[in-house]
C-alpha cells in the first residue's frame, strides 16, 4: 500500500516540474498497460457521448452553448472540471511540496476569483450575452472594433493556455504511459478535434463533468490514504513534514515562495481577476437557461474547487512527509533523489502494475484532455462568431456557413495546438500559464467590468485601452525574468518582476477611462445613451437570450 501511495505522490508532483522540463532529459518509462487500458475506456465512453451529442450540435446555439439546456448543477461541475487544469492545480501539489504552506498562494488566488465572478459578473453576463464575452461588450458599443480587440485578447489567452496544456500532456504521457512525446501530443490534439468538431459544447460539457467526478474521487481517495499513513493524526502528519523538509518550520509560514511583496500582490491580482476574464470559463454561463442557473453554477463550482484545493494541500504535505523521509529516495550521501530527470526511473521502479496508479495516471491525462476541449470551443467561437460572422460578414451570415467556419476553426486550432505542443517541447513554458491569466486580468476583466458598470464607456475606450493593455502585458512578460532571462538567456531582466498584472491591469483601466473621457464623437454619444437599456436588461433579464438547440 505504501509503495502505491508513494507512486501516486510522484505522479501528482510531476506536473510541477513538467512546465519547465526539458523533454530531452526525460526517459520514457515502461508501458503502463493498466493506465492505458483505463484511459482507453475513458476515451471510448466520451467518444460515445460525442456521437450522441452530434445530433444536438447542428445549430449555432447547440454547438456553442448546448442550447442553454445544461442545469446549474451540471454546469457548476463542468466549470470545476474545466477550471481544474493541469496548469492551474496539478502544479500546486509540487509548489506545496517545495515551499509548504506558501505554495497555496496559487490555490487561494484561483479560489478567491470565484466570489468576484459570482457577485460582479455571472448574472449580468448571462443576461447580456449569447455565445461569447464579446457579445456583452458589443451590446451597446460599435460591434466591429470591440469584437476585434475582444477576440484577439480572448484568443491570446486560449493559445497560451493551450501551449501549457499540450506540453504538460506530452510530458505526462511520455513518462506515465511509455508513449513518445510527439505521439502523446498528436493523440491529445486529435481527440480534442473529435470532441469539439462533432459534439460541440454538449459533448465538451459531459467530458468535463466525467473528468471532474473522476478527479475529485481519485484525489479524495489519495488524501484519505495519505492521512491513513499518519493514523489520521494531523499533528503527527505535519510534524513528519516539518522534520523532513530542508526549510523546517518555515514550511508552515508564508514568505518562502514569493518573499517580494510586489511579486506576491501582482501574482494574486492575476489569479483573482484573471479567473473573471478567462473566455473558456465565461462561455459556460451561456449553457444555462437563465441568470439564476448561472448563479447556481458558480455556487457549485466554487464549492467543488475549494474542496479540491484542500485535497491538494493534504497531498502536497503528504509528499513531504512520505517521500523526503523515505530511505528509498535517499542516496548514499544523504541527498533526496526525486528530481525531474529521475521521475521515469522512480516511477518504473514503483509502478508494479498497481491498479490505483493506473487509475490516477488515466485521470491525469483526462484532466488535460477535458481542458483543451474547452479551450478549443472557446477559441473556435471567437474566430467564427466574433471575427467571421460579426466583423467580416457584418452580422449577416448563413447559419450553415457559420457552422462550417466554426468546425474548420476547431480543426485549425487543433492542428495549431499540436504544432505548438511539439515546438515548445524543449522550452520552459511555465510563464505561459501566468501570461494567460495576466492577459485575462489585464485586458478581458477591465473591459467586461467597465462595460457592465460604467455608463461613460465608449467604443474608442475599449479599442485603444484594450490595445494598450494587451501590448503592455505582453511587453512586460517578454522583458521580465520568465522570458528575458529564462528563455532568451540574457543576464538580467529589464523588467524585474515575473508577474506584471499589478502594473498592466491598472494601466488598462486608466487607458480605457482616458480614451473614453476624451472621446466626444457622435459614436461616443450613442454608446453612452445605450447604457440605461443595457443596465435594465442586465438587472432584469428581460430580453435575455434563451437559445434552444435545433
Amino acid at each position: 500500500m505504501k509503495k502505491a501511495i508513494l507512486a501516486i505522490l510522484l505522479i501528482w508532483n510531476l506536473p510541477a516540474y513538467a512546465a519547465g522540463l526539458d523533454m530531452g532529459d526525460v526517459a520514457k518509462s515502461d508501458v503502463n498497460f493498466i493506465a492505458i487500458g483505463m484511459f482507453v475506456v475513458f476515451v471510448l465512453a466520451t467518444l460515445g457521448i460525442t456521437y450522441f451529442s452530434s445530433k444536438q450540435s447542428q445549430s449555432a446555439s447547440g454547438f456553442y452553448t448546448a442550447g442553454g439546456n445544461i442545469t446549474g448543477a451540471q454546469n457548476g461541475i463542468a466549470i470545476a472540471g474545466d477550471y481544474m487544469s493541469a496548469a492551474s492545480f496539478l502544479g500546486i501539489v509540487g509548489l506545496v511540496f517545495a515551499n509548504g504552506f506558501d505554495g497555496l498562494i496559487y490555490s487561494i488566488g484561483f479560489l478567491v476569483g470565484w466570489p468576484i465572478v459570482l457577485f460582479l459578473i455571472a448574472e449580468k453576463f448571462r443576461n447580456l450575452g449569447k455565445y461569447t464575452f464579446a457579445d456583452i461588450v458589443a451590446y451597446r458599443l460599435q460591434s466591429k472594433p470591440v469584437r476585434t480587440i475582444s477576440a484577439i485578447s480572448g484568443l491570446s489567452v486560449v493559445v497560451f493556455y493551450l501551449i501549457a496544456q499540450m506540453v504538460g500532456a506530452g510530458g505526462l504521457i511520455q513518462v506515465l504511459f511509455g508513449l513518445p512525446y510527439t505521439t502523446a501530443v498528436i493523440l491529445v490534439g486529435i481527440l480534442m478535434i473529435c470532441y469539439v468538431t462533432f459534439g460541440g459544447m454538449h459533448a465538451t460539457t459531459w467530458v468535463q463533468i466525467i473528468k471532474a467526478c473522476l478527479l475529485l474521487g481519485g484525489a479524495s481517495l489519495m488524501a484519505v490514504l495519505i492521512l491513513y499513513q499518519s493514523d489520521f493524526d494531523l499533528q503527527k502528519y505535519f510534524s513528519m513534514a516539518i522534520e523532513n523538509h530542508s526549510k523546517g518550520e518555515a514550511i508552515m509560514q508564508p514568505g518562502t515562495f514569493l518573499p517580494d511583496p510586489i511579486s506576491a500582490i501582482s501574482l494574486g491580482l492575476a489569479l483573482m481577476f484573471g479567473t473573471a476574464g478567462l473566455p473558456h470559463v465565461l462561455m459556460r454561463f451561456f449553457t444555462v437557461k437563465d441568470a439564476k442557473e448561472a448563479r447556481k453554477s458558480v455556487f457549485y463550482a466554487t464549492g467543488l474547487i475549494g474542496y479540491f484545493y484542500i485535497l491538494t494541500f493534504i497531498i502536497g504535505f503528504g509528499a513531504i512527509a512520505f517521500l523526503i523521509g523515505n530511505p528509498e529516495f535517499i542516496d548514499a550521501e544523504g541527498n533526496f533523489t526525486v528530481m525531474p530527470n529521475m521521475e521515469a526511473v522512480l516511477l518504473s521502479k514503483v509502478l508494479g502494475g498497481d491498479l490505483l496508479l493506473g487509475f490516477i495516471s488515466a485521470v491525469a491525462f483526462a484532466t488535460i484532455l477535458a481542458v483543451v476541449a474547452g479551450l478549443a470551443i472557446s477559441g473556435a467561437s471567437a474566430i467564427s462568431h466574433d471575427l467571421f460572422v460579426n466583423v467580416i460578414k457584418n452580422g449577416n451570415c448563413d447559419p450553415a456557413l457559420e457552422m462550417k467556419v466554426t468546425k474548420g476553426s476547431t480543426i485549425g486550432l487543433g492542428i495549431l495546438a499540436i504544432f505548438l505542443g511539439i515546438a515548445f517541447a524543449g522550452q520552459n513554458v511555465a510563464f505561459t500559464v501566468g501570461l494567460a491569466f495576466a492577459i485575462a486580468a489585464s485586458v478581458n476583466f477591465p473591459i467586461i467590468l467597465l462595460c457592465m458598470y460604467w455608463k461613460n464607456l465608449t467604443t474608442k475606450g475599449v479599442l485603444y485601452g484594450g490595445i494598450v493593455g494587451l501590448i503592455a502585458v505582453l511587453l512586460l512578460v517578454i522583458l521580465g525574468p520568465s522570458v528575458w532571462v529564462n528563455v532568451l538567456h540574457f543576464e538580467k531582466a529589464i523588467f524585474p518582476y515575473s508577474h506584471p498584472a499589478l502594473f498592466s491591469m491598472p494601466l488598462t483601466f486608466f487607458a480605457i477611462f482616458l480614451f473614453s473621457t476624451l472621446d466626444n464623437s457622435e459614436q461616443a454619444k450613442k454608446d453612452k445613451a445605450g447604457f440605461p437599456a443595457q443596465d435594465f436588461r442586465a438587472q432584469s433579464g428581460i430580453g435575455a437570450s434563451e437559445a434552444v438547440a435545433h
